[in-house]
């Protein structure tokens, strides 16, 4: 009579090693994996699909940045690929301790859900491939100031990136800049919201040397990208007009025709007085429907008689009629 039964003794082995739980399996997926000096996995990308193999993470082999034949991408032939911006794994791929959990895992030292590293340093990440891009002028910028992360703004894992694409940029910027958001919905407005203008045809996001991080030296030569009508030289100027487009007119969005700040003639006696000039006050009462209507409120008012409110090259435009 044989004391064991070996068959008997294998299946109840193999039963045990599939009862096994599924969390403690993905723990240790991992488990003591290579590593080199530094203390980046020696397997590199083929170490971290071990467990992050959602589809947000394997996105970024449809990117730019997972470009085998390109060297200068994470991914490039001999490059350290997800830790090129996620930093040295080596710690957060050994095995765990009994009784840990995957939560207890340290955390990559650059956006690991719990990183100590600071914004400057996440940036420097980027920065290390795409200062170029950058520019200059991030250093002491508006939203360097705020304290962004690159990734704030940037969806590097998605084969399409909203901020880099017109019709989807200006969510993005949305989601700080709620009054710009409310004023672009207004009827009068730049085409944003149909995504034949993005935010960044005025606005550098990386910073500036102008104010509003604007693309050119000043509001009005940024307007003059698109208004080249506008830019002169004219005989007769209007000056307003040559020193900043924002004195009459709202860029963002407006309910007035023009995306003007007013509708005329309270526009026009914001700045012209009655010296020199039969300019009064007007109101709503001469509007239609009293007694003796006013002719400058009605119809385009002040630009019933001058037309010309950018400026003119006629010769007897002095006055912006004609």
């Amino acid at each position: 009579m044989r004391l064991f039964d070996l068959p008997a003794i294998a299946a109840c082995a193999m039963l045990a090693l599939l009862v096994i739980p599924v969390t403690h399996a993905a723990e240790t997926a991992v488990a003591d994996q290579p590593t080199d000096d530094d203390g980046y996995s020696i397997q590199g990308a083929n170490t971290c699909l071990g467990c992050h193999a959602d589809e947000v993470t394997k996105a970024i082999f449809t990117t730019k940045h997972a470009q085998r034949a390109d060297g200068r991408t994470p991914f490039g032939d001999g490059n350290t690929q997800c830790e090129a911006c996620h930093g040295p794994g080596g710690e957060h791929i050994q095995r765990l301790k009994s009784g840990q959990r995957a939560s207890d895992r340290p955390s990559m030292p650059f956006w690991g859900s719990d990183s100590t590293a600071s914004t400057a340093e996440h940036n420097q990440q980027c920065m290390a491939c795409h200062k170029e891009q950058v520019g200059l002028h991030w250093s002491g910028s508006v939203h360097d100031a705020e304290d962004l992360n690159c990734a704030d703004c940037h969806t590097v894992h998605a084969t399409h990136q909203a901020v880099l694409r017109p019709e989807t940029q200006a969510q993005v910027c949305y989601t700080c800049h709620l009054e710009q958001r409310a004023n672009a919905q207004k009827p009068f407005a730049h085409p944003i919201r149909f995504g034949r203008m993005a935010c960044t045809d005025c606005h550098n996001a990386h910073g500036s040397a102008a104010e509003f991080s604007l693309v050119r030296n000043t509001v009005n030569g940024t307007c003059y990208t698109c208004h080249q009508e506008k830019r002169g030289p004219l005989l007769w100027e209007h000056a307003p007009v040559t020193e900043d487009c924002s004195y009459c007119h709202e860029p963002h969005g407006s309910i007035h025709a023009g995306m003007l700040k007013r509708t005329a003639p309270l526009l026009c006696q914001s700045c012209h007085s009655q010296a020199g000039h039969p300019s009064v006050p007007y109101t709503s009462a001469g509007l239609a429907g009293g007694s003796t209507p006013s002719q400058f409120l009605l119809s385009g008012s002040c630009l019933n008689c001058h037309s010309q409110v950018h400026g003119s090259n006629h010769p007897s435009g002095g006055n912006l009629m004609r």
